[in-house]
């Protein structure tokens, strides 16, 4: 039998939408705590949890950041996750390294459906969560329209642990539903016990009862108790929510005013007391504790001024040091972070979230070991929605370009870049208009890189509509000595769209010699390159019918340049059309939003194939359609206006299409307008 190895680390990932507060509930878990003797503030720049200038610049968290404090004799990291959906690849990186999580929400009932993206990744990875209703000091919900919202976007039952207490229009404290004890909210101080308000022994009452049923559900001993009015100890519910948070059953619901530290303390000593041990997490993730044996995970890469690569890693088996080999790469050092700041450690043990120094080879969700032979399972990589073309304002920097982007992708993998083949554009892909716009300022700062952008080209291609046939091109050329000459006669007719570019001859009695053929094909590509609207053609067949030669001036060179010629005769008078790719979407999005997808599609020329829901997804549907890509370049962004910021696509290229005769001619003056 396995001994199992204990450990005094919890891991918390602090998540949650946009503004909800999180990056200020770090401040106020570390100060409350004494690892930091002053609150930062999000306003002043000066938080542990967003020290990145492109953070203190946007007032948002863009990136993961971790810190960690000491409470009740246990040791915490606390990894602070963006909320905004355009960095949603940290936040899932992150979480899969995580014993719990603390959701950071408003009382806002029109805000609660940003949640759903991240309850379903919670609970497809079967990660503890609570909810941590914050800003309770200005609501614009009430607790129990907030609690009945919650429950519609996630698939685990929602118990509150605590009843709030109202002076008006004001929460001024709370009743602990386990204790049944009232405590009042002090400015600076912990709370204080107060006595049970009268006016809310009821109303306490039923909450505690519906918290007690839903604990019941899951413990047969605790429903005969409820059956026969038998009253259950606390111990016994405190051991219920325990268990069942740990095995990730029911989603425990706090609140409070993270700026001024009401309600902390109190989300801290359930932190304590009921969130899963690391040995817990790993058994979940099913890693046998072999303290001989070091595994660990990479949730996040950064490159710092002064270290180097550093790869922020959980520790899910063994003990790390210094100077060990893991996956073939030494580790240059280990240090416990706290925000930008950092302490040198000789060693890690199981359950500690570290930084590892110069871990050359490792990649963000990597799993590391000293040979090599375990894998463990990672966040899925999200498709890119958005992008632009970039090129360096200095054209010296072309160089140190491509080595900087690849770094940059390493620091985030949700990004992306290619040197696409047609425009020889350098192309940046991300998650939205903001992403981007990071990754810029980051080339910026930390490379000295700075980038002129602009919308990627679409790639339009051309093909014709009509045959023609017998097109004659000669190139004859004396300059002294021997000449150039060469002589064709060409067919061309339009091939099935996706054929491509066919090239045949069916010359008779040498009239071209053999040698000189792969000449005229040559010369029949290169003018295909550029058609006659200026864009590379495609689905067309030419065909070698006839031709001459001159026995000393011909040449393969001749017979090249005879076929441009032929080309530039002959196409023009095949009817050409201009074609667009498109793409088959994928559209996901809340049910009640379906309709304005739908019209959405539709303004963007579209063909809406159909909808259906989601299986697993409560309340969405995914629309399926065919969009012009040259409509999708900021698709993302009026989607997310649309649904929340919450909707989402996935695409793939489908075929090319021809354009409408009514927009060809806006299309081509646009683009010599370039």
């Amino acid at each position: 039998m396995t001994e199992t190895v204990r450990s005094n680390w919890r891991n918390i990932a602090i998540v949650g939408p946009y503004l909800s507060g999180k990056t200020t509930l770090l401040e106020s878990l570390l100060f409350v705590t004494g690892a930091t003797t002053r609150k930062g503030s999000v306003a002043e720049g000066n938080t542990v949890g967003d020290s990145a200038p492109e953070a203190q610049q946007r007032q948002m968290s863009v990136e993961v950041s971790a810190a960690c404090t000491e409470y009740g004799g246990v040791n915490f990291t606390f990894l602070n996750c963006p909320g905004s959906i355009e960095f949603a690849q940290e936040t899932d990186n992150a979480l899969i390294g995580v014993g719990s999580a603390v959701v950071v929400c408003e009382p806002d009932v029109s805000r609660v459906l940003t949640l759903a993206p991240l309850f379903k990744f919670l609970d497809d990875w079967e990660i503890p969560h609570i909810v941590f209703i914050n800003k309770m000091d200005r609501p614009t919900s009430s607790f129990s329209e907030v609690l009945n919202a919650l429950r519609e976007v996630s698939s685990r039952p929602l118990v509150p642990h605590q009843y709030p207490i109202r002076q008006g229009e004001n929460v001024t404290g709370f009743i602990d539903l386990v204790s049944e004890q009232a405590f009042q909210f002090h400015e600076g101080a912990p709370s204080d016990p107060i006595p049970l308000p009268e006016s809310l022994k009821e109303e306490e009452h039923i909450a505690r009862q519906e918290m007690l049923e839903s604990l019941a559900d899951f413990d047969d001993r605790l429903l005969e108790e409820l059956l026969e009015d038998i009253e259950p100890p606390q111990e016994e519910i405190v051991k219920d929510l325990k268990m069942e948070l740990g095995a990730d059953l029911i989603v425990p619901v706090f609140l409070g005013v993270a700026t001024e530290d009401y309600g902390v303390r109190h989300l801290l000593d359930a932190l304590l007391r009921e969130t899963p041990e690391p040995s817990e997490t790993a058994k979940r993730r099913g890693i046998d504790a072999k303290p001989d044996k070091p595994i660990a995970q990479v949730l996040k890469t950064y490159y710092t001024p002064q270290g180097g690569k550093q790869s922020l890693v959980r520790v899910w088996n063994g003990t790390l040091t210094d100077g060990m080999t893991l996956d073939g790469s030494r580790i240059g050092g280990i240090y416990r972070l706290m925000g930008s700041d950092q302490k040198s450690l000789q060693e890690a043990q199981i359950g500690e979230i570290v930084a590892l120094g110069r871990l050359d080879t490792a990649q963000t969700g990597d799993t590391l070991s000293d040979d090599g032979s375990v894998e463990l399972p990672k966040a899925q990589a999200l498709a890119p929605v958005f992008a632009l073309a970039i090129a360096p304002e200095r054209r010296k920097d072309e160089v140190k370009m491509s080595s900087a982007l690849s770094k940059l992708v390493e620091e985030d993998p949700a990004l992306t870049w290619e040197q696409h083949a047609d425009t020889h554009e350098i192309i940046l892909w991300g998650q939205g208009e903001i992403h981007i716009k990071v990754a810029l300022d980051r080339l910026r700062r930390k490379y000295n890189l700075p980038m002129t952008t602009h919308l990627p080209k679409v790639q339009y291609k051309e093909t014709i509509r009509k045959s023609t046939s017998s097109i004659h091109g000669r190139y004859k050329h004396q300059s002294g000595g021997h000449g150039q000459y060469g002589d064709v006669y060409l067919d061309i007719k339009p091939l099935e769209r996706g054929s491509g570019f066919e090239f045949n001859e069916t010359i008779v009695g040498g009239v071209v010699p053999k040698q000189y053929i792969p000449g005229v094909e040559m010369g029949v590509r290169e003018y295909l390159d550029k058609g006659p609207l200026g864009f590379p053609v495609v689905d067309v067949a030419v065909t070698l019918t006839n031709g001459s030669y001159h026995s000393v001036d011909s040449s393969e060179q001749a017979f090249k340049q005879a076929a441009r010629v032929a080309m530039q005769a002959g196409m023009p008078q095949c009817q050409p059309a201009l074609l667009e790719p498109i793409a088959s979407v994928d559209i996901s999005t809340p049910n009640e939003f379906t309709s304005k997808v739908l019209q959405l599609i539709s303004t963007r020329r579209g063909q809406i194939l159909g909808y259906e829901a989601i299986a697993g997804w409560k309340g969405w549907d995914k629309v399926s359609a065919y969009l012009p890509e040259s409509e999708m370049q900021d698709l993302i962004v009026e989607l997310r206006s649309l649904t929340m910021g919450v909707g989402f696509f996935n695409w793939q290229y489908d075929r090319l299409q021809q354009v409408p005769e009514k927009l060809v001619e806006r299309i081509l003056s646009q683009l010599s307008d370039e």
